[in-house]
């Protein structure tokens, strides 16, 4: 078990930096009724994270493993292709950054998110956390691993939970620290906002291009 939870610590990580998750809800944060509106939000990035990795585990588990007792050749071939696909992920965000000199925009989607209702908060956090492309894919690899270490259900319960604990953490610690002190928090909430819309091309293309890598070579080693 331990072995497993080393293996998907850098993908819960890559999970955890997703700044269109972080930026949202920042933004919800410094809205009217924030409280309902993040916990919402927060609620559905842990169903989405938890519920994927736990059907894609499931899934997993099905598959056929190698005589010697290693993973098997589908769950490679999977990390490789998951691998590429996130190098192309990384690729298509460089190519669409904004030119130099010009002031990065948010989607105009998130125009919305100050005055959305909380069960529609809820249905982004299951959006943004499990059906965007790269936390699907990031999660399929995640549940390609538990399945793969033919955990008991109560190991794999565990492993998933705190999986998803880390995975979620970059909007559960700014949702609790509200809750406890939203004056204080205001501030440093604005200037978090305006660093990550200036930065979060870099941040997401440096993490897909490692993660990336790491999982082709995995793959590639696991044949």
């Amino acid at each position: 078990m331990v072995t497993t939870s080393g293996e998907l610590l850098p993908l819960a990580v890559a999970i955890a930096i997703s700044i269109t998750t972080i930026i949202t809800t920042v933004l919800m944060l410094l809205s009217p009724e924030a409280r309902r509106r993040t916990v919402s939000l927060l609620v559905g990035c842990v169903v989405g994270v938890g519920g994927a990795v736990a059907l894609f585990a499931l899934l997993a588990g099905l598959l056929p493993t190698q005589d010697s007792g290693g993973s098997s050749l589908v769950a490679a071939v999977i990390n490789m292709v998951v691998g590429v696909l996130l190098v192309v992920l990384a690729l298509r965000q460089w190519r669409g950054r904004h030119a130099s000199g010009e002031r990065a925009e948010l989607p105009k989607w998130m125009a919305e998110v100050d005055s959305m209702m909380p069960s529609k908060a809820l249905a982004l956090g299951l959006l943004l956390s499990a059906v965007v492309p790269k936390n699907m894919l990031l999660a399929l690899s995640a549940g390609v691993i538990v399945g793969e270490a033919r955990l008991s259900v109560g190991a794999a319960s565990v492993v998933i939970v705190v999986f998803t604990a880390i995975a979620t953490s970059t909007v559960a610690i700014p949702v609790i620290a509200h809750l406890v002190a939203p004056a204080r928090m205001r501030g440093p909430l604005e200037r978090l906002r305006e660093w990550l819309v200036e930065n979060n091309v870099v941040i997401m293309v440096v993490v897909l291009l490692l993660i990336g890598v790491v999982m082709i070579g995995n793959g590639i080693a696991s044949l």
